[in-house]
C-alpha cells in the first residue's frame, strides 16, 4: 500500500520531466495569449458617442466620464477607470453598442505607485461650437452671464478685504 502510492508518484515525476515544457522565461519569451483574454482596456474614441452605457453596467463604478455638449451632440472629454477596483468582469465591454471599449491582449499592467494605476483612457477639451464662433447662443450668454458675476464677486472680496486691513491699521495706530 505504501510501496504503490511511491511508485505512482514517480511514475508521475518522470512522465512530466521527460514530456513538453510547460514554463516559459517571461520576460524574453512571451505566450501568444488566447483572443478573448482580458488584459488592458482600449478606446476608440472616434466611435464613442459618450452614452455612459459602459459606467451605468460597471458593478464596481469604476468608470467616470466628463462629456460636453456641443452643437446638439455628446463629446467625450475624459474618460478615467480606476483600474485598482476593477473586476475585469467584461460588463463595461459588453454594453458598449458601438465596440468602442475593448479589452486587449497587453498583459504588462504593473506600476511602482498606487496612483499611477488609473486608467486615463481620453483627457481633451471639447472642440469650439461654430455657432459659438459665427454669434451670441444661449450657452454663450450664460458663459458670459456667469464671467461677469464672478468678476463682481471678486471685485466684492477685494473692496472687503481692503476695508478690513483699513480698519486694521487704523487700530493699530490708537
Amino acid at each position: 500500500m505504501f510501496g504503490q502510492g511511491l511508485l505512482k508518484g514517480l511514475q508521475i515525476t518522470w512522465r512530466r520531466m521527460l514530456g513538453k515544457k510547460y514554463t516559459v522565461q517571461y520576460p524574453d519569451e512571451k505566450l501568444e495569449m488566447f483572443p478573448r483574454y482580458h488584459g488592458r482596456f482600449q478606446l476608440d474614441v472616434d466611435k464613442c458617442i459618450a452614452c455612459g452605457l459602459c459606467a451605468n453596467a460597471c458593478p464596481n463604478k469604476v468608470i467616470q466620464i466628463e462629456k460636453e455638449k456641443v452643437n446638439n451632440k455628446q463629446y467625450l472629454t475624459k474618460y478615467v477607470m480606476r483600474i485598482e477596483y476593477c473586476l475585469f468582469c467584461g460588463m463595461c465591454v459588453e454594453s458598449c453598442n458601438k465596440n468602442a471599449l475593448k479589452f486587449s491582449n497587453i498583459i504588462d499592467m504593473n506600476q511602482y505607485r498606487r496612483d499611477w494605476v488609473r486608467l486615463t483612457l481620453v483627457d481633451r477639451p471639447a472642440p469650439e461650437s461654430s455657432e459659438e464662433l459665427s454669434g451670441e447662443t444661449p450657452a454663450a450668454v450664460g458663459k458670459a452671464s456667469g464671467a461677469k458675476a464672478k468678476a463682481k464677486a471678486e471685485a466684492v472680496a477685494n473692496a472687503d478685504s481692503e476695508a478690513a486691513a483699513a480698519k486694521a491699521s487704523a487700530k493699530e495706530g490708537q
